[in-house]
């Protein structure tokens, strides 16, 4: 199964932040992503919808021949991995807010967390920053209204801007100096953040963290490809294509890029 691909799937394009950290790490793994942006927010559905539809894309990725899953959603990661594991014996990486890092390094004791409501009213986002934060105030801001936007390509739109800063006000209000990113999505938002953050709050997010998971995982289970040619890396969206096209910087000769009627 080593020459088999990397299955990766996002309630839409956002992931896409996390196949870049997976590919910069692991260049000659074949790749396939999905991006279910046609039910993206998975942030404002329930947890019976976000697990069918994690299972739904679960089942896609396997009939490709994926012989690793990375749900590069913090939504469905939360509210559905468990289950994928319990179901399908493939080995699953999941997406968690980085919470453990941002509280280590926090002069203040005070983080922020910009995330989907999805994500921070499921079970393993309490149990994480009860296990990770002790000591530390966490200041949670549901990010509503981001992700469509973000869907839609409207990265640096004034609606951005706005919602970002009303989000962000009640944590700067409270002193954070780390502002986790609980959501895949977001990292396509950290130039804007930049704008509007003092130089004192550090912005994390867990991308990096996820693509050495993935290295280890491969290797743990001799799942690494043996081979120095550049991988191929497959891309299917539900939605029109053109903003998953641009935030993917284009397209080369190993990248594919299609609509998929899912």
């Amino acid at each position: 199964m080593n020459r088999y691909p990397i299955g990766i799937f996002d309630s839409g394009v956002g992931g896409t932040s996390i196949w870049k950290e997976i590919q910069k790490l692991l260049p000659n793994e074949d790749t396939i992503y999905l991006a279910d942006s046609k039910n993206a927010p998975y942030g404002e559905k329930s947890a019976a919808q976000i697990l069918q539809l994690s299972i739904k894309n679960t089942e896609f990725l396997l009939a490709k021949g994926c012989k690793i899953i990375v749900v590069a959603c913090n939504t469905a990661t939360t509210n559905a991995i468990d289950e994928l594991r319990r179901n399908f014996k493939v080995p699953f990486i999941g997406i968690e807010p980085a919470i453990k890092p941002a509280a280590l390094q926090s002069s203040s004791k005070t983080v922020g967390i910009l995330a989907t409501k999805g994500t921070l009213s499921s079970h393993l986002f309490h149990s994480t920053s009860e296990n990770h934060a002790k000591g530390i105030r966490i200041i949670e801001r549901d990010g509503f209204g981001l992700v469509p936007l973000i869907e839609e390509g409207k990265i640096e739109s004034e609606e951005i801007r706005n919602l970002l800063q009303i989000y962000l006000k009640p944590m700067l209000e409270e002193g954070i100096d780390y502002l986790v990113l609980g959501c895949t999505h977001y990292p396509y938002l950290i130039p804007v953040l930049k704008e509007l953050l003092p130089e004192t709050v550090k912005i994390i997010d867990s991308g990096e963290a996820v693509a050495r998971q993935t290295m280890s995982v491969l290797m743990a289970n001799n799942l690494q490809k043996n081979s120095e040619e550049i991988g191929i890396c497959t891309f299917y969206s539900n939605a029109e294509i053109e903003v998953l096209q641009s935030l993917l910087g284009g397209t080369d000769a190993n990248m594919i890029v299609s609509f998929l009627d899912f």
